[in-house]
């Protein structure tokens, strides 16, 4: 009798201890969900600065890119040109062609060009550590955009701040989307690239995500560069079709670029563009990526940065570099586009441009 007791309070045991851990992934499901819905609220309502220096006058700035064909370093390369051109500045862009040799050199023409400041657009200051340091020497501020893992000022690597959003937030918002998505049940591939230390932290950072998740599962981690994609993505797609098969629900990626161009593949695989596996970016929201997201084509999501609003924040925080003045300490908010919300806040345009009047306000701080 002792023995049967023992064993019907072992049993009870068990099963009180497997439905509070269901409780715990229901729970977990559940505010997957309502943060996804706060991420996808309109965007209308300005936070950032509403203070700080007028404009110092006549000023010339290089934008240094990564890779123009890159759609977020594309963006944000237009937003320092207009916000430019509202505080009084020229700006010369200057491309990096998707090469380590190609940035060094852009570097380089951009320091000739003995310029006010320098933008840092869409790589990792530690690979251009040279370069940079003739920057550092000629006392030439440096603002990045994705220049690091680190969100405003980086004494170490010689930013006097790096813009972004910040990437624990993208990221988190990002994964638990597959999370409330798959209602818990997400097989997720994770694409990312291990030449820009940001690109590694947002992906490590939905994989950790999705491994709280206790029906969720990490079936892949896809390190692949992304100036690669229209090469590596269609036989990567087909390969991992042919690994998981159904297993594989939902596809995470630090940037659009990626789902440039899985559509094909899927497409041959008999994928119609709104089945499994759905697919959602932590990064950028690029014009291909807005209109993917509307049509229903290959990508139910991105999680974009407000590039062109990032690209007067830029002028804003050089303008208080030369001004002797700190940085203006905004990180905007994460913002989640889905087919729903996709229209709104520069959807229509296929961007994410808040509706927020942040032109008004830095023109208001400029004196412009």
């Amino acid at each position: 009798m002792n023995l049967f007791r023992r064993s019907t309070f072992a049993l009870l045991a068990l099963a009180a201890l497997g439905a509070t851990s269901l409780a715990r992934a229901d729970d977990f499901v559940d505010q997957a969900k309502k943060k996804v819905e706060a991420a996808a609220a309109p965007a209308d309502k300005w936070d950032g600065p509403t203070s700080g220096p007028k404009a110092q006058p006549g000023k010339t700035l290089a934008f240094v890119a990564a890779d123009l064909k890159n759609g977020g370093i594309l963006g944000v390369s237009k937003g320092v040109e207009e916000a430019a051109k509202a505080i009084g500045w020229q700006v010369r862009v200057i491309d990096g062609q998707g090469t380590v040799s190609g940035r060094t050199a852009a570097l380089n023409q951009a320091l000739a060009l003995k310029p006010a400041g320098i933008v840092i657009g869409g790589f990792d200051t530690t690979e251009q550590k040279a370069a940079l340091a003739n920057a550092a020497k000629s006392n030439t501020p440096l603002v990045g955009w994705h220049a690091g893992d680190k969100t405003g000022p980086n004494p170490e690597a010689g930013l006097f701040a790096n813009i972004t959003t910040t990437p624990d937030s993208v990221s988190e918002a990002a994964a638990l989307w597959a999370v409330a998505d798959s209602n818990g049940k997400a097989g997720v591939v994770i694409f990312t690239d291990s030449q820009y230390s940001i690109a590694v932290y947002k992906a490590r950072a939905m994989e950790a995500v999705i491994k709280k998740c206790g029906g969720c599962t990490v079936l892949a981690f896809e390190d692949s560069p992304i100036s690669e994609s229209s090469t590596r993505m269609p036989q990567l797609t087909t390969s991992l079709l042919q690994r998981f098969g159904s297993r594989w629900t939902h596809s995470l990626a630090i940037n659009d670029l990626y789902f440039d161009f899985m559509g094909p593949a899927l497409q041959a695989a008999g994928k119609k563009g709104t089945d499994e596996p759905k697919a959602m970016s932590a990064g950028d929201g690029s014009e291909a990526a807005y209109q993917r997201i509307r049509t229903g084509r290959y990508q139910a999501g991105t999680v974009p940065e407000p590039l062109n609003m990032q690209g007067w924040q830029i002028v804003d925080e050089m303008n208080r570099a030369l001004s002797k003045q700190p940085w203006s300490g905004y990180v905007p908010k994460v913002h989640l586009v889905l087919q729903k919300n996709v229209g709104l806040d520069g959807g229509a345009r296929n961007v994410f441009d808040p509706d927020n009047g942040y032109r008004d306000q830095y023109r208001r701080i400029w004196g412009k």
